[in-house]
Formats: structure tokens, C-alpha cells, sequence
């Protein structure tokens, strides 16, 4: 059997699809000495650009480009939806597996596509789509999905997304659930600790949140609850002084500010001296993968009202790393956090607050938070994952 597998996204190793990539291969690498099913197949890996990984030696790199070789959406459309089928069909591949939602389409007989949807963002958010370029590449993407063999989807919500939106018969959709980085389940060691605290000038305890600062994700709405918060511990001046200082702990946010994004970012800066909370509130940018870890570790909590998630990673990577999360109920996020998380209502700003208000003054709970995530997280692998692929037929 040969197997093709489109993994651009290796030039984007910070992106969750870039993640999904990575591990995706490291792990198909292992179950192709231990699965009997896999054994004998022959692996081809479609990249754009060149990238180091040590691959088996039945894993074949096939890079190339179109003659536009600009990185922009002409580029990715004439690649993802001519040049990769034919490559794969020029490599003799039985099943091309597209490891996120694109324009591709096979029109060679006897090669099956499968293809992994992360989300449906473009289809529930138009606002994504500003521009003629995009539009078309997302009716391009559409056509993709629909005309794949079977999709897989990484929740339950967006295979119910598919189907109520796509019409997508619920027998061409199956569901396995992604994992994180591993360095996410790593003891965090002191001198981790230590090194990260004095790279970004920070002390243990404060608020985190990350994963992106786009509108979607309601970073806004975490600062104006924030803001709540700050109102009631100012009121509450005998309760939270420390030697005669006013005490709150700090609302760390990371995330990496993408023009190419606007309008669809928020400026947390500008919002943070509107709501004047310059002194209360870091802005770190974007941070290193190694340095994370750490970083979600010394948190009180890891706050994430997001309005809508296809999988949510970072929920993922708080649980495994032992810190107590809020985040939104909605989309995929209760299947993620199940019953290891405290969740809130993303559209309302009190109740946001008073969730945080409540984390942070049970020391108790955040304690059987971080128990329960610990056994959540236990549920999502990486080898489970590939091994459902692999199951498609």
C-alpha cells in the first residue's frame, strides 16, 4: 500500500495544524513497525518547502512548487489543488491523506482521500473572508470537502457541523481526537520555572491566557471581565492589601499580533489603557514552545472564553501540565475539558468575572481541578489518533 500524505503545514510548526503534522508523522513512523496494517506501506510526504525530521526509511520527502512561488493564496490553491494529486498519482498512492481541510480533489481512479476537518471557521465566521481571494479559496475548500472519500473530524461538534452544514452524510464522517505537543506532559522542573520567570519578569500566581488574539477568541471579553474583577477586589481593600499595597494577581496574555489578520484581531494594548489596566495586565507576544510549559505551569489559573473552538489545544495543554482552566461552554470545549474544567458563558462578561473571582479564591478547587485534568488529558493520544486514521476504509 502507498500511502501520501499532504504536510505543508511542517513550515508552520507553531500553528495546531502544524502540530497535528508533526506528531502525526513521528507516531505513523512507530505504528508502521507495530500496526500489521501498516507494515508494508510505502509513506510519501508532500511538503512545499524542505524541513528536518528524521524519517523512516520507507518514508519518501517530495518537495516542490508551482512556478508561482510567492506564499500567498495562489500559491497554496495551485498547489494543494493541482500539483499534489498529481504527485500522488505519479507516486502510485492508494490513499492521499490531507491532514486539514483543503481545496484537493482526486479525479485518478483507485486512489481514495481522506481528509481531516479542524473546524468550520470560514463557514460560521464570513468575516474571515474579506477579500475575493479568500472567498474563492474557501468555495475551492468546500468543494474539497465534500468530494473527499471520508473526512475525519477532530470533535464531535464539527462533525455535527459538517452534516448540518455541508449535508455531509454522517457514514463519510468518522471522529478522532488530536493530542498536544509531549513537551506538554513533561515535568516542569524548578530551573524551567526559574529560567521562564526571569525571561519575562513575572512571579507564580498570576491570570494566563493564550492561544491567539483573534476576535473568535474573546480575549476582549477576558479583559472587560478582568476589569470586573479588578472594581471588586478595589472594593475590597481590607481583604486584599498586602503590606498596605493593593493585591490582584496579574492577567498574563500571550499571543503573537498579526496585521495580516485585521480586522479580525483585537489590539489588547489599546484595550488594556482604555480599560486602564496598563500596570495590571502583561502583554508577553509570541512565545516559544519550550518556554509555555513553564508559563501555564506557574499560572493561579488559564482563563480561555473563547466563542468558538474546533478542538481547543490550549485546554488540552493546561490539563497535562497540571493548571486548573476556565474556558467557554460551547463548541468542542466540554469535550476536551469534560468535567475537569469550570466553564462560563463566553458572551457575558459577569459571569466570566465572577468564574475567575471563584478560582481564584478556592485554593481547595483549583487543587481538584488540576487532579481531574490530570486524568481528562489521559484520554487523548497521539497513537489513538493515527490508529483511527489508519482504521478509515
Amino acid at each position: 500500500m502507498r500511502i501520501g500524505i499532504n504536510a505543508s503545514f511542517l513550515r508552520k510548526p507553531a500553528t495546531g495544524i502544524g502540530q497535528v503534522t508533526i506528531n502525526f508523522l513521528r507516531t505513523l513512523g512507530v505504528l508502521c513497525v507495530e500496526d500489521s496494517r501498516l507494515k508494508d506501506a510505502e509513506i510519501f510526504v508532500y511538503v512545499e518547502e524542505d524541513f528536518e525530521m528524521e524519517l523512516p526509511l520507507h518514508f519518501h520527502k517530495r518537495v516542490f512548487l508551482p512556478l508561482w512561488r510567492r506564499d500567498d493564496l495562489i500559491r497554496k490553491l495551485w498547489w494543494e489543488k493541482y500539483l499534489l494529486p498529481q504527485k500522488a498519482h505519479g507516486d502510485g498512492c492508494d490513499i492521499l491523506i490531507s491532514l486539514y481541510q483543503s481545496p484537493t480533489t482526486i479525479k485518478y481512479v483507485g486512489m481514495n482521500h481522506i481528509m481531516i476537518v479542524h473546524d468550520m471557521i470560514p463557514s460560521l465566521f464570513p468575516e474571515y473572508l474579506d477579500t475575493m481571494r479568500k472567498r474563492f479559496y474557501q468555495t475551492d475548500t468546500e468543494k474539497g470537502i465534500c468530494g473527499a472519500s471520508h473526512l475525519v473530524t477532530v470533535s464531535d461538534h464539527t462533525r455535527r457541523d459538517l452534516i448540518e452544514h455541508f449535508n455531509v452524510k454522517e457514514g463519510r464522517i468518522s471522529r478522532a481526537y488530536i493530542d498536544i505537543d509531549p513537551i506538554f506532559k513533561k515535568t516542569v522542573t524548578d530551573a524551567d520555572m526559574k529560567r521562564v520567570m526571569t525571561k519575562y519578569v513575572l512571579k507564580k500566581g498570576y491570570i494566563y491566557s493564550g492561544g491567539g488574539l483573534e476576535i473568535r477568541k474573546n480575549v476582549d471579553g477576558l479583559l472587560r471581565a478582568y476589569k470586573k474583577l479588578f472594581a471588586l477586589h478595589q472594593s475590597k481593600n481590607s481583604i486584599d492589601q498586602i503590606d498596605g499595597e493593593f493585591f490582584l494577581p496579574q492577567l498574563v496574555i500571550s499571543g503573537k499580533l498579526m496585521p495580516q489578520l485585521s480586522p479580525l484581531i483585537i489590539d489588547i494594548q489599546q484595550l488594556a489603557k482604555e480599560l486602564h489596566l496598563e500596570d495590571h495586565v502583561r502583554i508577553l507576544g509570541f512565545i516559544p514552545q519550550r518556554d509555555l510549559p513553564a508559563l501555564y505551569k506557574a499560572a493561579s489559573f488559564f482563563c480561555f472564553p473563547s466563542h468558538y473552538e474546533g478542538f481547543g489545544m490550549p485546554v488540552l495543554e493546561s490539563m497535562n501540565i497540571g493548571t486548573p482552566v476556565l474556558t467557554a461552554d460551547n463548541s468542542s470545549l466540554r469535550e476536551v475539558g469534560g468535567n475537569a474544567v469550570m466553564y462560563c458563558d463566553d458572551n457575558d462578561i459577569d459571569d466570566i468575572s465572577a468564574k475567575m473571582e471563584a478560582l481564584l479564591g478556592d485554593e481547595e478547587l483549583r487543587g481538584q481541578m488540576c487532579e481531574k485534568g490530570y486524568v481528562q488529558a489521559a484520554k487523548f493520544s497521539w497513537k489513538k489518533f493515527v490508529q483511527e486514521i489508519a482504521a478509515v476504509k
